[in-house]
């Protein structure tokens, strides 16, 4: 379809975690290709991590006050209905003072009043649902929305089928280009290229499981010749760091192939240097780790909404593309798990080519289309604004 490329102002919502605003930002980034002069507000919730990176990656964001439900029983539930109305009535403002040609919601918990509010003021709007289980807001505002943009085939459980597009998640490009690096990502992280390395990466903010079972596990790393790059998340690394110190203390080494950091800027370098992938089942996590490649073992977070990472492991493990170890296992069989893969080359091609194969490439860019899309059949001959 031969689009014109109307300059358009859209409102993009949600955030929380990396796993949503990487995604929301290529998106931004990709409305930004069809046409530079596009305007794009983001709204988020305050004290997330989006009021931060939003900034920092050159879009304007506003905050709501607003909050998940606590999954145990405490006063701060009592206040939920209140900020979610407070919300509401902020993203109603918002949205009245913007004029947007269309809202976004990818997930989080400004996405719920943002577009439930832009639903009722008549905006044309879309989800972009990133995982295989949609969660209960989602499903909700999937009815008031025109357009449902997701990653996994079988949707028409959750939504109606005229409204599903099959995109893919949006990933972050700088980080899944890695051929050709794996020369300099042996020199970046300090790691000898003739031996197998482990990437850890429990998220943005880290998992506590993976973390315990990573650090219960360094002496064996180390015996069977392995290296390590774990990504620990803030509040662990200072743990990470001291019991990295005690193991080479312990094998009188001076340099090692544990390494170990709170987030990693590289992540290019980092799965480049990979052999096998440790790693949680967020949604946008998946889809990045289908165009690295790599073999993947799953240890989905038990922490989140409906146990909707359950299901994304599920999705590749019945297509043989990933293993899965459940948390409540992780901290006896993870590593058992992991040095099986690394003996295994057999197995690992087999990870490799399966994972490789359910790559949907230019996701943000669909999305980016299917909103232009959504702005031209709502207003025929959109005019441009000054």
């Amino acid at each position: 379809m031969n689009l014109r490329r109307d300059k358009l102002r859209i409102i993009i919502s949600g955030g929380g975690t990396g796993g949503h605003i990487f995604p929301a930002i290529a998106i931004a980034n990709a409305l930004k290709k069809l046409n530079s002069e596009n305007e794009i507000l983001f709204v988020g919730a305050l004290g997330r991590m989006e009021m931060e990176k939003i900034p920092a990656a050159g879009y304007k964001i506003e905050g709501l006050e607003i909050s998940g439900i606590q999954r145990s029983l405490t006063p701060k539930n009592l206040l939920l209905p209140v900020k979610i109305l407070k919300s509401i009535l902020k993203a109603k403002k918002i949205i009245k003072k913007f004029n947007p040609d269309v809202a976004v919601g990818v997930g989080g918990y400004a996405s719920g009043p943002l577009l439930y509010a832009a639903s009722k003021m008549k905006i044309p709007s879309l989800i972009q649902e990133q995982n295989s289980y949609a969660g209960i807001t989602n499903r909700i505002l999937g009815k008031g929305v025109q357009k449902v943009c997701v990653a996994y085939e079988g949707m028409e459980k959750y939504f109606s089928k005229e409204k599903i597009i099959l995109t893919g998640n949006p990933v972050r490009e700088e980080a899944t280009i890695i051929t050709g690096k794996k020369e300099e990502a042996f020199k970046f992280f300090g790691l000898d290229s003739t031996k197998k390395t482990i990437l850890v990466i429990g998220g943005s903010l880290g998992a506590r499981t993976i973390n315990e079972s990573i650090a219960n596990s360094l002496n064996e790393i180390e015996k069977k010749g392995y290296q390590l790059i774990w990504q620990t998340g803030k509040s662990y690394s200072e743990k990470a760091k001291k019991l990295i110190s005690v193991q080479n203390n312990h094998s009188n080494q001076i340099i090692t192939g544990l390494k170990s950091f709170d987030f990693i800027q590289r992540m290019d370098l980092a799965y480049a240097a990979a052999d096998i992938i440790i790693s949680r089942a967020g949604a946008s996590s998946v889809s990045e780790l289908t165009f690295i490649g790599k073999p993947v073992v799953l240890i989905p977070s038990p922490n989140v909404a409906e146990d909707h990472q359950t299901k994304n492991a599920q999705a590749l493990v019945a297509k043989d593309a990933a293993l899965h170890v459940s948390d409540a296992v992780a901290k006896s069989e993870l590593m058992m798990t992991a040095f099986s893969l690394l003996n295994d080359e057999s197995r690992m091609k087999t990870l490799s080519h399966n994972i490789s194969q359910m790559a949907m490439k230019d996701s943000a860019g669909k999305i980016a289309e299917e909103i232009y899309k959504l702005a031209l059949s709502n207003v025929e001959g959109l005019t441009q604004k000054n």
